[in-house]
């Protein structure tokens, strides 16, 4: 059994002595992990860094098998921003989203192509890094089944005035329609449901609060996820100061 694709690194976990187990974002093959033989070397330890593009063939004699990569540096992603501590941790965040919401070896296009638009916006400057990286998460949701709707209030039907999101349903609800259960739900910032309205103080920490409450509420329940998503509670941190 063998493949050839692209990939983006998610994580590398050294296994004995210099070998490195590698989990990628594959285009075709979806999250995948192999072994890579060397991998935790001074030589190739620069390649496997999180975020970075590659050119890997994976084989294994059988296809339940863990099987092995051969990797080869398309853009050294990671090496860009390690003068933008920010953006790193954008990066390392979402790529420690990806490794732990994710089935392995279920091909997601959209998450490949979200993923790399991602990895472009921050590598290249974007502007509002944080921005992106919150509208990122909400597309992360949305392709695996469990979007937000926040077009319109759940109890009133109005379009302007959408404060809260609940928790339950993922829909948007006015002050109007949130009443004496305001409390119970979620804030929502302005910035999610009105892409003209500014960058408020604190508004991309209430997004990622938002964001995380249905990642973890839907998808992240694998063995040790919670330990891979500490980049994340680092970025969630980060915005906040």
């Amino acid at each position: 059994m063998d493949f050839t694709d692209t990939a983006f690194v998610l994580s590398a976990r050294r296994h004995g002595e210099g070998d490195v187990i590698l989990s990628c974002l594959t285009r075709d093959h979806g999250r995948h992990l192999g072994l890579v033989k060397g991998g935790a070397s001074r030589r190739s330890r620069p390649l496997l860094e999180i975020g970075n593009a590659l050119a890997v063939q994976w084989r294994a004699r059988l296809a339940e098998q863990l099987g092995y990569f051969q990797v080869e540096l398309l853009a050294a992603h990671a090496a860009l921003l390690l003068d933008d501590a920010d953006r790193l941790a954008a990066l390392n965040a979402a790529a420690a989203v990806i490794d732990a919401t994710l089935p392995e070896r279920a091909p997601h296009a959209d998450i490949y192509a979200d993923f790399a638009d991602l990895v472009a916006a921050l590598a290249g400057g974007a502007g509002d890094w944080g921005l992106a990286y919150l509208r990122w998460e909400l597309r992360i949701l949305a392709d695996l089944g469990f979007g937000l709707d926040l077009s319109s209030c759940a109890v009133t039907g109005a379009t302007d005035g959408l404060a809260f999101v609940s928790p339950k349903t993922g829909r948007a609800v006015t002050a109007a329609g949130a009443g004496r259960y305001a409390g119970r739900l979620l804030p929502l910032p302005q910035i999610l449901c009105d892409p003209a309205a500014p960058v408020q103080p604190g508004d991309i920490q209430q997004g990622l609060r938002l964001t995380g409450h249905f990642l973890h509420a839907h998808l992240i329940d694998a063995p040790g996820a919670e330990k891979r998503l500490t980049a994340r509670d680092r970025l969630v941190e980060r915005v906040g100061r």
